[in-house]
């Protein structure tokens, strides 16, 4: 159990009607952002998994997941890996995925898919009509309930990649459309810019992506994924032309991001 400070640096005010579960796991966050503050995304990796309970890190086998990916085989090669399989990926992530995998030795790789596809889009066709619940479907839903029962878990987000991240800390509190889950997000490598990245896979020796050398620097889904042009946001080819940032596993004040690099 990890010690409480009585004043926390940096904490935010409590209102009095908040249950003591959300104040203690607002305390407990805020601690650990004072604690590790100044240090490495390594440092705050192996804190993640040995200091924060039940820990996984939930991985797209993207453009830049095989950093932490890296990390938590040299750390803890057992460490649950989740992987969502939304039957819209590309192939190369499919393969990469599997490459990887094998080469880092990942012993904990859970691949996770939705059990109502087929009920609720047979034809494929919910991504033309409505985005937002073919995430939910395919993506949000799945990755929710594959996390019942974990702590926390750990996510690639970093403050470079748009405006609504700007601000990211290495650990918060998970919120939903739905509110709070109880659950802390962590963030590695948060501070971490671009050159950090490549500087990161160049020494460690680690494969890439094969879609990023065709101009694709953020990957999801096939259909909602399209080549990046030099200059533009890295996510520009994230729903490129709608008015959306996030899959929905990422909300911030339960609601889904609406701003930056497609608004």
């Amino acid at each position: 159990m990890l010690h409480l400070a009585k004043n926390i640096p940096g904490a935010r005010g409590l209102a009095p009607d908040q249950p003591a579960e959300q104040q203690t796991l607002e305390k407990r966050v805020a601690d650990l952002n004072a604690r590790y503050r100044h240090h490495s995304a390594t440092a705050v990796m192996q804190g993640a998994l040995q200091e924060t309970g039940n820990i996984a890190l939930v991985s797209s086998f993207g453009a830049e997941s095989v950093v932490l990916l890296h990390m938590a085989a040299v750390i803890d090669p057992a460490t649950p890996v989740l992987f969502v399989d939304t039957e819209l990926l590309f192939t190369e992530t499919l393969v990469y995925q599997q490459e990887v995998s094998e080469r880092l030795g990942l012993r904990n790789l859970h691949i996770i898919r939705a059990k109502d596809i087929a009920e609720k889009d047979p034809y494929g066709a919910l991504r033309f009509s409505d985005t937002d619940a073919c995430c939910a479907l395919r993506k949000t839903a799945p990755l929710q309930n594959a996390l019942e029962g974990y702590d926390g878990w750990i996510t690639g987000r970093k403050r470079f990649q748009a405006g609504s991240r700007a601000a990211l800390d290495f650990f918060e509190i998970e919120d939903t459309e739905n509110g709070p889950t109880g659950r802390i997000k962590i963030n590695p490598l948060a501070h971490w810019a671009p050159e950090d990245v490549r500087v990161y896979m160049d020494e460690n020796r680690l494969p890439r992506h094969p879609l990023v050398a065709k101009g694709y620097p953020s990957i999801g889904c096939a259909p909602c994924t399209s080549p990046v042009q030099e200059g533009e946001d890295p996510r520009a080819g994230r729903w490129r032309n709608q008015s959306k940032e996030e899959c929905g596993i990422h909300v911030v004040d339960g609601q889904f991001i609406r701003t930056g690099a497609n608004s």
